[in-house]
């Protein structure tokens, strides 16, 4: 599998929402994700990396909406100041802030030949490339007790740092990979593991299990500080080692189209937490 070769793009596009997302909902990078993975399946943009970054805020997966006490769920974590959205599609809850870094890369399904697993593996070798001045690598591997478990969780030395998930929409898929560069990765966990107890009464096995212990951000694994900002420059610099790089909102198009996907992503959170009437 000839991973840098799926990197190599003629354009890619960068869009940068690490430095004013958290001014705006969460949802909004969903549907944002899924605007640019229909316009790139479409061939009516080239290849994408988006960054993004949002403040104290719970995602919660479909499956999550069918815990059998999720109103006490969510009024613990909506008085703990977390905001709450339901994202559309499945997974489990996963934890959003300040000190967490996401990165989407988006490309064309078929020009690519990108199955599933190329997919994740691409992900992967990007983002040892990213980190590589740092001195950090990392295992692939689920990490049990961790949040939001799967194959595709990234650790260090047993502790996950981060989690890969892949969206498919109209011809284009959305990799995308949540990294906790900073704050306590078991202080997050413990506020997950905190929410199932509640949502699911403490009804035995409808959860997986949460042990805090398993998780841990980039900062504690290795006492450096990683700012979003130095990762978005790294983040320019080798994508310009595999393509033509231009910085670019959405167009005229793509805001029309985004408004549809933000619609339908409000619509999914409004169907979950509206009739808890919280």
């Amino acid at each position: 599998m000839n991973l840098h070769s799926i990197l190599t793009q003629e354009t890619w596009r960068v869009i940068e929402n690490s430095q004013f997302a958290p001014n705006h909902d969460a949802l909004s990078s969903f549907a944002l994700d899924d605007t640019l993975c229909e316009a790139v399946g479409k061939k009516q943009s080239p290849a994408v990396a988006r960054s993004w970054v949002h403040d104290k805020t719970i995602v919660l997966g479909i499956q999550d909406g069918r815990l059998s006490a999720l109103r006490e769920g969510v009024e613990f974590l909506k008085a703990d100041g977390w905001n709450v959205i339901v994202r559309n599609s499945g997974g489990l809850a996963v934890v959003l802030d300040e000190g967490i870094y996401n990165l989407s890369l988006i490309l064309h399904e078929k020009d690519n030949n990108l199955s599933i697993e190329k997919g994740f593996e691409t992900m992967v070798v990007f983002l040892r490339m990213l980190l590589a001045p740092y001195g950090i690598d990392f295992e692939t591997g689920e990490i049990v007790g961790s949040y939001c478990p799967g194959r595709y969780d990234l650790s260090i030395n047993g502790k996950k740092f981060a989690g890969i998930s892949q969206r498919r929409i109209r011809g284009g898929v959305a990799t995308q990979v949540y990294v906790c560069t900073s704050g306590s990765g078991s202080e997050r966990a413990r506020v997950i593991e905190h929410f199932y107890k509640r949502a699911s009464d403490n009804e035995p096995n409808c959860c997986p299990p949460i042990y805090p212990e398993a998780m841990a951000s980039l900062a504690e694994i290795s006492s450096q500080h990683i700012a979003h900002s130095e990762l978005n420059r790294r983040l320019i610099y080798l994508l310009n080692e595999y393509g033509h790089v231009i910085q670019t909102d959405l167009n005229e198009d793509e805001t029309i189209l985004f408004k549809t996907y933000y619609d339908r992503v409000k619509l999914r959170t409004k169907k979950v937490l509206l009739p808890l009437n919280i």
